[in-house]
């Protein structure tokens, strides 16, 4: 059975240091996905774990997430896809909100986080649908959700993270296509990556330094998107009503005003699409 990807991990494991060692507010309260990543003693004495060199990248994580948590809450939909789910903990942490929650993840990965979230007492309650998918053989993502009980006519909100830099282009495009004969009123939110150079200039060392890591790792960063280009993307896919929601702006919604000057990390911006 295998474990999730490194970045899913790191991803967990940012969120539940944003509880503990920042200020609150709190942009997200998540300390499940560190329960379920478990990871060995000393975890927090990793260079990636680095309590004020990984600061703004780990609020930036956090604020992506609650943006487009924020969006399912305000807009009242039933539906949740997450694409590429790793250690998402949104269906352990809105268990009480009436939406279905559909994660879409590899065969491995998943089963493995299905085990944790047993062993740890949450279960698979029917309001999660854990949808195993593997991409790799092209196995077709949308007929696995259908049969999961997804209801491709109704809406549903859409969130594929730290994915898209991983993938070609034409992959991408090919994805927006399919979500764009979503049932109208649908969302559909990807974080997409910056050309380095096009980050503020504070961030581009730590950019450089995760894409080398991305690399040794062999899983490199291989698609970078300028705002222009990922809307152009998304309307040659199908999507009329289109925009990019910038680093500056979720920063201005949930860091405005902090005494602890934590700023949100740029060079990954969200693509925010309404069928």
């Amino acid at each position: 059975m295998a474990s999730p990807d490194s970045s899913a991990i790191r991803t967990a494991l940012w969120r539940a240091l944003h509880v503990e060692l920042d200020d609150e507010p709190h942009i997200l309260d998540d300390t499940i996905g560190l329960e379920i990543a478990a990871p060995p003693e000393g975890w927090r004495d990793r260079g990636d774990m680095h309590p004020m060199g990984t600061r703004d990248y780990r609020a930036a994580v956090v604020a992506r997430t609650r943006f487009v948590e924020d969006l399912i809450i305000a807009e009242g939909i039933k539906q949740y896809i997450l694409l590429g789910a790793g250690l998402d903990t949104f269906a352990q942490r809105h268990s009480d909100l009436d939406a279905t929650v559909f994660e879409v993840d590899q065969p491995g990965p998943q089963a493995w986080k299905r085990q944790r979230l047993e062993d740890l007492g949450y279960g698979v309650p029917d309001h999660l649908r854990l949808v195993p998918v593997d991409f790799e053989a092209g196995e077709d993502w949308f007929s696995a959700l259908l049969m999961a009980g997804f209801d491709e006519s109704t809406p549903a909100v859409v969130y594929s993270s730290g994915v898209s830099m991983y993938i070609t282009k034409p992959a991408t495009e090919g994805t927006l296509r399919q979500l764009s004969a979503l049932a109208p009123g649908s969302l559909i939110a990807m974080t997409f990556m910056l050309p380095i150079e096009l980050a503020d200039e504070a961030d581009r060392a730590g950019l450089e330094g995760a894409a080398r890591g991305a690399r040794a790792s062999g899983t490199p960063w291989i698609s970078f998107y300028t705002p222009d280009e990922i809307i152009a993307l998304a309307a040659s896919a199908g999507f009329d009503d289109i925009r990019v929601v910038p680093t500056a702006e979720l920063s201005a919604l949930y860091l405005s005003g902090r005494e602890d000057g934590l700023r949100a990390a740029s060079g990954e911006s969200i693509l925010l699409a309404r069928t």
